[in-house]
């Protein structure tokens, strides 16, 4: 059934995932900050609006995809933002990845409104999102994740109801502590298969036949190999991911021992200038521990 869908925050993750709601037969009009996203999408066959409002007057499910905390509170906590917009009954799913603690705020910020939310964090970078491949780990009702289901199978592979409101962005957080320190112990193991003479691009295949091989090697091999960085998932948003987690599991008295490290390696990778890059990048920062010239 086609469902009128607002989705806010067309960038890396969200322009091709409005894309692939719009081939699945879905009226989706999309916003963003700067105009060549929306035009995107329009060229796909969606519709474009001038802002938060215009795009979810009408919408029975408002989509945001949008980078942290301070953008989510502003589309949709904000003045003239989506709950200030949209009408009561309406369904809204912010995708981005936040903090459990703000998700339990929209939840009840909404819940005033009649507006029903679910936190639904995705995994599976650029690639996931054009693929539409994606894992969703959704948190808030049971009902109301039935009724995004259709939606989210769309967009991914793997869809699971994971908990009630926060329940979603805190598995995305252990999902990016996991995701982390795999690229790490991967630039690693890069480094002193480099040092050591060893044929890489063998080794790398080998090893992914193996018990180390993970998706992450599958995904993040050719960035390393080809030391080409552009951004999938910049260091900076896992930066922020990474605070999200050590955070959270402060809160909960969960000890972190090889996390805090990890934290503080993609800390230093953005300290260094990385930000901006992929997060397999963290394999520049192997070098320079290592004495290495950074390619």
């Amino acid at each position: 059934m086609s469902r009128k869908i607002a989705f806010i925050g067309l960038g890396i993750m969200g322009g091709p995932m409005a894309a692939n709601l719009v081939k699945a037969g879905h009226h989706v009009t999309g916003f963003n900050l700067t105009q060549p996203p929306i035009d995107a999408l329009v060229a796909a066959g969606g519709h474009g609006a001038t802002g938060v409002a215009d795009a979810v007057r009408d919408a029975e499910v408002v989509i945001t995809m949008v980078p942290a905390d301070p953008q989510v509170e502003e589309v949709i906590l904000g003045e003239d933002g989506v709950l200030e917009n949209a009408r009561p009954g309406t369904l809204v799913i912010d995708m981005s990845s936040i903090t459990p603690q703000t998700s339990v705020r929209v939840e009840a910020a909404a819940g005033q409104k009649g507006i029903r939310t679910l936190d639904a964090p995705v995994s599976g970078g650029e690639a996931g999102a054009v693929e539409a491949v994606l894992s969703i780990m959704a948190g808030g009702a049971a009902e109301d994740f039935a009724e995004a289901k259709p939606l989210f199978d769309v967009l991914g592979s793997t869809v699971v109801h994971v908990g009630p409101a926060g329940a979603g962005q805190t598995v995305k957080a252990a999902n990016q502590l996991i995701v982390a320190t795999n690229i790490q112990v991967l630039a690693e193991a890069v480094v002193f298969l480099e040092n050591a003479g060893v044929d890489l691009r063998a080794a790398l295949d080998v090893l992914a036949g193996g018990l180390a091989g993970s998706t992450v090697l599958g995904r993040k091999k050719a960035n390393m190999l080809e030391r080409e960085f552009a951004p999938g998932f910049r260091i900076d948003l896992h930066h922020k991911d990474m605070g999200i987690v050590t955070d959270a599991a402060r809160a909960v008295g969960a000890a972190l021992p090889v996390g805090a490290v990890v934290a503080q390696l993609v800390a230093s990778a953005r300290a260094n200038g990385d930000g901006s890059l992929d997060h397999s990048a963290l394999l520049r920062g192997v070098e320079r521990l290592s004495g290495r010239e950074v390619r």
